[in-house]
């Protein structure tokens, strides 16, 4: 059943990822919406799961599978890559570091702080 689940999930959050992208032409913003807004709704999952108020079930299906497949970190690195390789060096640092930045300080305020 886990498998069935983290499958489900996947599918859902690959498609919603890629619908994303679609809507900002493949661009950047696309790639740092998707993982930020994947790194929130990981961490409130998570949160939930660990207080027991979210169902074994629902963090496999939403955490493991949705998430797992929404959030991309292998476009990341590409599009990192890319910026370099193109002497970008500036908008490179600035997009791994905004990345970075902002996904931390949302998941430690989610975790730690709520």
């Amino acid at each position: 059943m886990t498998i069935i689940l983290v499958s489900l999930g996947g599918f859902l959050g690959s498609i919603l990822r890629f619908y994303i992208s679609i809507k900002f032409n493949k661009n950047l913003i696309g790639t740092w919406i998707a993982n930020i807004t994947g790194s929130i709704f990981l961490a409130v999952l998570f949160r939930l799961h660990l207080t027991n108020i979210l169902a074994d079930w629902t963090w496999i299906f939403l955490g493991v599978g949705f998430s797992g497949a929404f959030t991309t970190f292998s476009t990341f690195g590409n599009e990192t890559l890319q910026l370099v390789l193109d002497k970008k060096y500036l908008k490179a640092i600035t997009y791994v570091l905004c990345s970075l930045s902002v996904s931390f300080l949302f998941v430690y305020f989610i975790l730690y702080e709520i």
